[in-house]
């Protein structure tokens, strides 16, 4: 069994589209669009597989989100080395995303970075 996708809700669906194809290579379909209900979606693939959803709608509930929450918290990217874990930590530092760890090693062995990208979404960088 594997996990087939994960998909978030956003509310500027175009620049999470740009950041995840800029930032981590992925590779994006052509938008759907539901007229009925106002939905609008992108999948977008990436290296090894994975396939996230970006969802919109013009009757989202927007509440803030809080690090320390219950629920879905982060995505996480492996990127094959310290090294990776490193330039893109400091190309997306200089993009102005915020970096809110990291890079560091864990107290588990991981070497990671946590970045807010769009909208506040923590993403997880790992070797």
């Amino acid at each position: 069994m594997k996990i087939e996708h994960v998909a978030m809700y956003v509310n500027d669906l175009e620049a999470v589209r740009l950041f995840f194809i800029r930032f981590f290579g992925a590779v994006s379909n052509e938008m759907y669009h539901n007229p009925r209900t106002g939905l609008k979606s992108y999948f977008l693939s990436f290296e090894g597989g994975a396939r996230l959803e970006i969802m919109t709608r013009p009757d989202l509930d927007d509440r803030e989100k809080a690090l320390l929450q219950t629920g879905y918290i982060h995505l996480a990217f492996s990127l094959g080395s310290r090294e990776r874990v490193d330039e893109l930590t400091a190309a997306l530092r200089e993009a102005g995303y915020a970096v809110v760890s990291g890079p560091r090693v864990t107290g588990d062995g991981f070497y990671e970075s946590g970045i807010l990208g769009p909208e506040n979404n923590l993403i997880e960088l790992t070797e």
